[in-house]
């Protein structure tokens, strides 16, 4: 059932996520003390940031979440300030800027990338609005600034001006070049931002290695937190719950029609099935994430809540809970085949983020989905080292490629079976 008062609407999923970035911050100020929270902070937006850093390891707890919050809280202002609609494909980049402010994004390194697209959006004489979701997302190449201005050995007047070059530099040319890059997989990765940033960080990369700047990172992800973090994860999807009756006595009424959607981007379930069983749809793909890190033995840290909050977010637009499960389990089939333990953090990686792929599954038929999920826990063990984690959608850059050689492949086959049927001569009845 799809709520007619769009404005209202609009201000209760807002409401929800700046809620949810409350939220963690208020854990963060639980679990530490303020003086360390604020260290935290400090200690995260002035270290090099490359994928895999686990900000736990670099501000704590409370540092950590009270970061993520407070970048989410930022990415909220710019919707308010700049008057975006919130729908589907903004609720799925919010929650996104959540997770990742765990593992990545910082209230420092966005700035320049965001303010890059601004100045796109106001040379191409475009409102600001119909930017700030790119914008966003594209910060996934944040790190790049982090890794200029504070790991180069070079000195701050020089590293600082050059990384914040670098980040206008990309956050201009990005548009154009997403919408250019989406052709090669037409929707069948959710993550279209991740297939970009991954080519853009090869790019910079090969610059980096000219100049004899390349550092290979190593991944840091820290173990020990299983439950709190446990708790947290599930007080916030049960305020999506929450969320989701506010909007809608009954939103399980549209649940079954969402379900059979494909998810194929560009796609948005709170503009065709209606919020309420939009809500429903990401608080039972989060619930079956953290069910399954559960089941896998993974740790709880800043890198997979990150995960399992974009899960969340992207169920708005994309996934649910019949189109991801057939990822999920090629990705765990294709691990088990590997040298590869199930709480190796690559596969828990691709566990979660693999389900970009879900489309493939909806629209070809779940065998697809697995295979899909069997290709990509292989290319994402090799796609981070083309960019030495300088792109936090890793996994997205994995998904396009392989989004982008699986599908036309996948609806060759679709489409021949679909032309054989309809040239099956009509049974002729006996005599």
């Amino acid at each position: 059932m799809i709520v007619e008062s769009g404005d209202r609407t609009e201000r209760i999923l807002m409401r929800l996520i700046v809620a949810t970035a409350v939220a963690c911050i208020a854990f963060g100020f639980i679990v530490d003390t303020p003086a360390d929270v604020i260290r935290g902070i400090g200690d995260i937006v002035i270290a090099p940031d490359v994928l895999v850093t686990d900000f736990v390891l670099l501000g704590g707890l409370g540092g950590a979440f009270a970061q993520a919050g407070l970048v989410t809280l930022l990415a909220c202002l710019t919707y308010r300030l700049t008057g975006a609609k919130v729908d589907g494909g903004a609720v799925g980049c919010l929650y996104m800027v959540l997770g990742f402010g765990l593992f990545g994004k910082t209230i420092v390194n966005v700035w320049p990338i965001l303010i890059g697209v601004a100045l796109y959006a106001l040379w191409r004489r475009e409102a600001l609005r119909d930017s700030v979701t790119t914008a966003w997302f594209a910060t996934a190449l944040s790190p790049v600034f982090s890794e200029i201005a504070f790991n180069t050995g070079l000195v701050k007047w020089v590293s600082v001006p050059v990384g914040l070059a670098t980040g206008l530099l990309i956050g201009f040319i990005v548009s154009p070049v997403a919408r250019g890059l989406f052709r090669a997989h037409n929707g069948f990765t959710l993550y279209n931002m991740g297939f970009v940033a991954g080519i853009l960080g090869a790019v910079i990369i090969a610059v980096f290695r000219s100049f004899g700047l390349e550092d290979q990172p190593p991944m840091t992800w820290t173990s020990g937190n299983d439950g709190p973090l446990l708790i947290l994860c599930a007080i916030l999807i049960a305020m999506v719950v929450i969320a989701a009756f506010a909007l809608d006595r009954r939103p399980w009424r549209g649940y079954r029609g969402l379900l059979r959607r494909t998810g194929q981007a560009p796609a948005d379930f709170i503009g065709s099935d209606g919020p309420g069983p939009t809500l429903l749809n990401m608080a039972i793909t989060g619930t079956l994430t953290t069910v399954l890190m559960v089941a896998i033995d993974a740790d709880f840290n800043g890198p997979v809540v990150g995960g399992i909050v974009s899960v969340i977010g992207f169920s708005a637009c994309g996934k649910h809970a019949v189109n991801i499960v057939p990822v999920m389990l090629g990705v765990i089939l294709g691990a088990l085949t590997k040298p590869l333990g199930l709480d190796d953090d690559g596969v828990v990686w691709a566990v979660m983020f693999g389900t970009c792929l879900a489309p493939i599954s909806a629209r070809f038929g779940p065998h697809w989905g697995v295979l899909a999920g069997f290709l990509h826990v292989s290319v994402a063990q090799i796609a981070g080292s083309l960019t030495i984690g300088l792109n936090l959608y890793g996994n997205g850059f994995a998904a396009g490629m392989v989004a982008a050689v699986l599908s036309p492949i996948a609806l060759m086959f679709v489409e021949r079976r679909e032309s054989d049927r309809l040239q099956e001569p009509e049974a002729v009845p006996s005599t």
